[in-house]
């Protein structure tokens, strides 16, 4: 029997009842699709689109899983059964340690970033799990990944992915309402991964890094997804580290999380205490985000 719905919240859109019944109808329209092609069909009625127009169809299918789980609609059952386990990252030579290396940042030669293409993905993944401490995941939604050099080295790995869908230092720094944070949240990007490797010792680096991504990444952006964001957010496990790299290049720490994790969810139980971070990659974010 499926149970009634007020509003509730799946994927970063508010379901209401009214948004709730055009779905049952959906899905008893179509009694023989799959979860694929009822999430297509969900997503143009409902006109829920990517800033370039796209159909949100992952945003959408974790949507309908929630709905069915919370007995508010009915699923075909999956044609394709999915095994949860540990994203595995290969071992290879290029993963290895490398040399130790003591130097100035001028003498290194030119800081650059490099974008990570399909064929080089396996080591930053293996990267980030080897030698940063959350280990790989994949990153969520839209997102960008980076190799750093400097002179011949690679000295360092970045990645920017989907932001926080709520949380209350950057919220009251921004001054937005719900309504708008659901209009804009994709134009805050989340710097999620940010690594040196640990052979490095280059004095100032990451906060190059940090500076050179912030110049580099909303055109990269722009031509990948189609628009360019506003905002750039990091979290920062308080217990772990200062953050001092972010304030070195000018970003601003706006307060604490209080342990709830990403998706500000209570019953996902405790999560470290963050620093939030913010950079603005334009003059008037704030403005344009409280639109």
């Amino acid at each position: 029997m499926e149970a009634r719905l007020t509003e509730k919240r799946y994927s970063g859109r508010v379901f209401d009842a009214a948004a709730l019944e055009q779905i049952r109808a959906i899905l008893r329209a179509h009694a023989g699709a799959s979860r694929q092609q009822l999430s297509y069909r969900v997503c143009e009625a409902l006109d829920w689109r990517k800033p370039d127009g796209s159909l949100k169809d992952m945003s959408c299918r974790v949507a309908l899983l929630g709905l069915y789980r919370d007995g508010l609609i009915e699923l075909p059952p999956p044609r394709q059964r999915y095994e949860p386990r540990r994203a595995y990252c290969r071992r290879t030579p290029q993963g290895e340690p490398g040399v130790r290396l003591e130097a100035t940042l001028n003498a290194l030669g030119t800081v650059r970033l490099a974008l990570v293409e399909r064929s080089s993905s396996g080591l930053w993944n293996e990267l980030i799990d080897r030698y940063h401490y959350l280990g790989y995941k994949p990153l969520p939604g839209a997102q960008l990944r980076y190799f750093a050099y400097a002179g011949e080295h690679l000295v360092g790995v970045l990645g920017f992915g989907a932001a926080a869908w709520q949380t209350a230092p950057r919220d009251q720094w921004i001054g937005w309402s719900s309504e708008q944070r659901q209009r804009h949240l994709s134009a805050v990007v989340n710097n999620a991964r940010f690594l040196i490797l640990p052979w490095i010792r280059v004095p100032h680096l990451a906060s190059k890094l940090l500076g050179l991504a912030a110049r580099t990444l909303p055109g990269h952006w722009q031509a990948r997804y189609g628009y360019r964001p506003w905002l750039l957010e990091t979290f920062v496990e308080a217990e772990r580290f200062s953050g001092t790299c972010y304030q070195a290049a000018n970003w601003r720490c706006v307060g604490q999380t209080q342990g709830r994790g990403k998706l500000g969810d209570h019953r996902l139980g405790q999560v470290p205490v963050k620093t939030v971070w913010l950079y603005p990659l334009t003059a008037d974010c704030r403005h344009r985000l409280c639109q």
